[in-house]
């Protein structure tokens, strides 16, 4: 059933959750420092590191999600488990931009900040698809 138009959505989130804040920047400094996804990985503090991470794990459950198509349920509270982790992993993004060092100074905030956002709406437009579908087979459910 990869045909649905949650299937699509899911492809879509996991495609912009895994590989396009590895190639767009968070933000950037007044000295010129482009900051990268991969750029946190060798940081110091634990936040620094788990960014890229929970983009990694919120684009396992997006594309695993996907072939639950037969469990709506559980593909369902999958969605859900993903859009919290999206809604912390934007909030980490906005505390680790607001503690940037040389804050004082102008710093660009990159488009990678926003993918998060797009992920969580994708999720939710994929959920409302997934219980029209759920109310569909049990309105059959009921004929019979």
């Amino acid at each position: 059933m990869i045909q649905r138009i949650q299937s699509i959505y899911l492809l879509v989130a996991g495609i912009i959750s895994g590989g396009l804040p590895f190639l767009f920047s968070l933000w950037s400094n007044s000295q010129t420092n482009i900051v990268y996804v991969l750029d946190l990985l060798p940081g110091n503090s634990i936040l620094e590191k788990s960014v890229p991470v929970l983009f990694f794990i919120s684009a396992l459950v997006a594309i695993v999600t996907i072939f639950l198509f037969k469990n709506r349920q559980l593909q369902f509270v999958l969605n859900r488990l993903n859009i919290l982790i999206n809604l912390f992993l934007l909030g980490l993004l906005i505390y680790l931009s607001q503690t940037l060092s040389g804050e004082a100074s102008v710093s660009e905030k990159g488009i990678g900040m926003f993918f998060p956002i797009v992920v969580i709406l994708l999720l939710v437009l994929a959920n409302r698809a997934i219980k029209k579908d759920e109310d569909l087979v049990k309105s059959v459910d009921r004929l019979r």
